[in-house]
């Protein structure tokens, strides 16, 4: 044996050492080829061949309502019976709700204030222990409903603001909410209060929960349906009484102890409804709190019922759902013909739940027929069934639009986009777009807008980015360049969420998000829905079809809510129907966001961006004090508007609406911002009520400044700035006529009256900018002083503003009689002063006139000086004399 085997070793040796070198590397190649069509043969299996395996196991929306003997999805319509909280009676009440919590750091309280952050209620938060707020205004009641996040904070008020709550609720007809809170040791039939015949038991673990299908209360929430299983934590409180002003709205039933009798197995109530019988005082009364997602909707419906319907939110949902991409996907995890077919056939049974329900599809051409054999005929099949669908455009190539400055690239791409839409009878009359990665929508990139307008005709867009991604309770619409851009929802699925065994944070947190949780949330809370979703969502595990059909199922179940989907433009027009005060956009720092940085374009930059505003008012010295300013060699001012001359006049007119672009233009962009302070002048700003709230949202840090001289002289000097400009009113009427003039006049002579007057209210303009801007960022400046010694506040100033160089005005302005003011000194040492039309020298004011302004001036002048003294701010010489004067 050894002998064979070494005679057949020596044969192969042989072999081996008789073939040529060439031959030799040919077969060291195939094998190389070899191992490489193996790996990859290999990878396919596992990254794609894989896929495709678990794609014949998708998850199917198993949930089932039990208290409903027919098919939710076949009940387009659901309930017609629920209850209608409005009330004929008269009611003088406002639709806000007050809410009494423990503290500002409290759980419960912070979930009952987002969730009326999140329905869009006004409330007014107040903390317990102090005074009660005021209650009412001019005989109107301020609050519809009263929450208590802690119910004891109630019952055990000192005697003085209980008796004044009570008699509000009951003389107007306002309502109580109240939470009862877990309890250290357990009560067991315990009375809450010696005035009322209620008692509890606290600390329970509760299952199965029942709605009550007689109560009046439930209205969002659908009447007699039952939550089965175990209800989170172990603290819950029941009520017991036997009075009939007690009726449950909820009932659950409490684990048994060991030892306890059967008998405790009985539902007992976990929310009641007192109706008043005893002080006259309707109530809702908690024994848990939001960790149970069903007391959400109640909490709703509580608002609701005891507000009489003023605080109703409406029962129409209208849904839509964007597939993102529909072409763009890796290969491997795009759709195939099954995938689209599963889609059809979802669609349809949707619509049967959703009245004119359609999927949204949002295509870039450049991707079509770039995956595999099979998922190109997936693409093949969306354009087969192309009528069955809504279509919307991406870019030509998913590019950002915020990278591309020129008009004219972004017009050719988006050319490239409609002309293949053309060519595949994709619809392109839909006015309805999305940007990739929301690029251009919000911050907003003019180019993008003028290129949708040009090319698609869009009206109407959306995004998740205005005012902030997060959080998306505050996320709103707005009209910029007539598109309408409507607020966009997430609904827990992105580009990378494909597998359902693979959601991130575990299958269960998506299940928790679609019953009672997040996603939920939203049909319930948001009248009008765009969610987004991707093309990735809809092949593979086909997650995005399992979790809405899921979903609306839920809320079917749950909620009296009436499901539709109009197009976009249809929903977009009913959007701001509903919200008329989110037309105007609210234009946010772009800097301050990490992620609207990201997606703002390169060629901005905020040092653009002015460091302080000279505010106003009008006629105080503005235009000296701009002057001045711009004598400084580290302060630049914006460049002048043809239309406004020095002053932009962006915050508080028609400019707002053209834009961010549109303002930044105004300024240089500084060699170098940490030396180089910009800042503008309009003097129009400081009484125009949304500026403050425009200011602080663009430029948080900005310092004000502002001058302030008796609004008596200031109301004259407008008058006869107006006669100056030859204004018919101010040339037809006395001073005395336009300060006295009532609503008998004509329209133009009150807005004169107007301008005239009110400006010079200084302290309610000064709190309504306090109200944003921190007292340390605003400077008040004497007129008078500024008027006869300028150095001594530019010096002032300077110190406010921090800046250097230090500027030395001493011997830069120099006093000219002719003209009764100071004048800057120029290079050549000669005196320029301002223009003919200022530092007029006026005829005496009517004494009429001036006594009418002391006594109308008086209180605002006393608010003043207490609002100057809160601030440690001396008291101007002209304020004292008036306050003498009135």
């Amino acid at each position: 044996m050894v002998a064979e085997s070494t005679s057949t070793k020596k044969a192969l040796l042989g072999v081996c050492c008789s073939v040529t070198q060439p031959a030799i590397r040919r077969c060291l190649m195939a094998a190389v080829m070899f191992c490489v069509i193996s790996l990859l043969v290999f990878s396919y299996y596992i990254s794609n061949n894989e896929l495709h395996r678990l794609n014949h196991d998708t998850p199917q929306p198993l949930f089932r309502c039990y208290s409903q003997s027919s098919d939710l999805l076949n009940n387009v319509h659901g309930s017609s019976q629920f209850n209608v909280h409005a009330s004929s009676a008269q009611l003088r009440l406002d639709p806000k709700v007050l809410v009494i919590i423990e503290s500002q750091y409290s759980m419960l309280g912070k979930q009952i204030t987002e969730i009326l952050e999140a329905s869009r209620t006004r409330f007014k938060i107040e903390i317990a222990g102090k005074n009660l707020p005021v209650l009412t205004r001019q005989d109107k009641g301020k609050f519809a409903v009263v929450v208590f996040e802690d119910y004891e904070k109630y019952l055990f008020m000192d005697k003085w603001n209980r008796e004044l709550l009570d008699k509000y609720c009951v003389e107007y007809g306002v309502g109580v909410i109240g939470f009862l809170k877990p309890k250290e040791k357990p009560l067991v039939h315990a009375l809450i209060h010696n005035d009322f015949d209620l008692g509890v038991s606290t600390n329970l673990k509760l299952y199965d929960y029942h709605l009550n299908s007689n109560s009046s209360i439930l209205r969002l929430t659908r009447p007699g349906e039952t939550f089965y299983g175990d209800l989170p934590t172990s603290d819950w409180t029941v009520f017991h009484s036997a009075h009939s002003t007690y009726k449950p709205i909820a009932w659950a039933r409490p684990h048994n102890s060991i030892g306890k009798p059967s008998r405790e197995n009985l539902l007992m109530p976990t929310v009641v409804e007192d109706q008043g019988q005893i002080d006259g005082i309707q109530r809702v009364l908690y024994g848990g709190g939001f960790k149970f997602w069903l007391h959400k909707l109640l909490f709703l419906d509580s608002i609701s019922f005891l507000s009489h319907g003023k605080l109703s939110l409406p029962l129409d949902r209208f849904i839509m759902i964007d597939i993102d991409d529909i072409f763009v996907g890796q290969k491997g995890v795009r759709m195939k013909s099954s995938d689209v077919q599963a889609l059809l056939e979802t669609q349809e049974r949707l619509s049967h739940s959703i009245q004119g329900f359609r999927f949204n599809l949002g295509f870039s051409g450049k991707f079509f027929h770039h995956g595999s054999e099979e998922e190109n005929k997936g693409d093949d099949m969306l354009l087969k069934y192309v009528d069955n669908f809504w279509w919307f455009p991406h870019m030509w190539g998913h590019m950002k639009p915020h990278l591309f400055y020129n008009h004219s690239i972004l017009d050719q791409r988006m050319l490239r986009n409609y002309q293949f839409a053309k060519q595949h009878g994709i619809p392109v009359n839909s006015r309805y777009s999305v940007a990739p990665h929301h690029s251009g929508v919000y911050p907003v990139h003019e180019q993008l807008y003028e290129a949708w307008k040009k090319v698609w005709n869009v009206r109407v867009t959306s995004t998740e980015e205005y005012p902030h991604l997060h959080p998306a309770r505050f996320r709103r619409g707005f009209v910029h360049r007539n598109i309408m851009v409507l607020p966009r929802q997430t609904c827990g699925l992105y580009t990378h969420t494909i597998f359902l065994n693979k959601y991130p944070g575990g299958p269960d947190r998506l299940k928790n998000s679609i019953y009672g949780g997040d996603l939920f949330s939203l049909f319930v809370y948001n009248p009008i829905n765009v969610f987004m979703t991707h093309l990735s969502n809809y092949g593979n595990d086909r997650l995005a079809l399992y979790t809405f059909e899921s979903v609306v199922k839920f809320v079917k179940c749950w909620t009296n809510l009436q499901l539709f989907t109009v197009p976009p433009l249809k929903l977009a027009e009913k959007y701001f129907e509903l919200y008329p005060e989110e037309t105007d956009p609210v234009w946010i720092n772009p800097c301050i966001d990490k992620r609207h940085k990201s997606i703002w374009s390169r060629t901005k930059t905020c040092d653009q961006l002015p460091k302080f505003l000279v505010i106003g008012p009008q006629k105080t010295g503005t235009t000296a004090l701009y002057t001045f300013l711009t004598m400084h060699p580290a302060i630049i001012s914006n460049y002048p508007s043809p239309d406004t001359f020095e002053e932009v006049q962006f915050f508080n007119g028609k400019n707002y609406y053209k834009g961010l672009d549109w303002y930044m233009n105004f300024f240089p962009v500084p060699k170098n911002s940490s030396l180089r302070f910009l800042f503008e002048k309009s003097a129009t700003y400081f009484d125009g009520e949304l500026v403050p709230m425009r200011v602080y949202s663009l430029l948080p840090y900005a310092k004000l400044v502002t001058i302030l001289i008796s609004p008596i002289k200031r109301a004259y000097s407008w008058y006869q700035h107006m006669r100056a400009h030859k204004d018919p009113i101010a040339l037809h009427y006395t001073f005395y006529d336009i300060v006295t003039a009532n609503e008998s006049f004509s329209k133009s002579v009150r807005e004169l009256r107007n301008r005239c007057l009110n400006p010079g209210h200084y302290s309610q303009h000064l709190e309504r900018w306090l109200t944003y801007f921190h007292p340390r960022q605003l400077m008040i400046i004497d007129g008078d002083e500024l008027r006869d010694d300028p150095a001594s506040v530019m010096s002032r100033l300077q110190r406010f503003l921090r800046i250097k160089p230090f500027y030395s005005y001493r011997t830069r302005l120099k006093y000219n009689p002719s003209k009764g003011f100071f004048c800057p000194v120029t290079e050549e040492n000669s005196i320029k002063c301002l223009g003919h039309n200022k530092g007029r020298n006026y005829p005496p004011m009517d004494y009429r006139a001036e006594k009418f302004l002391s006594t109308f001036y008086l209180p605002h002048n006393v608010a003043l000086s207490k609002l100057l003294n809160k601030l440690r701010q001396p008291i101007p010489e002209w304020l004292e004399r008036d306050l003498s004067r009135g």
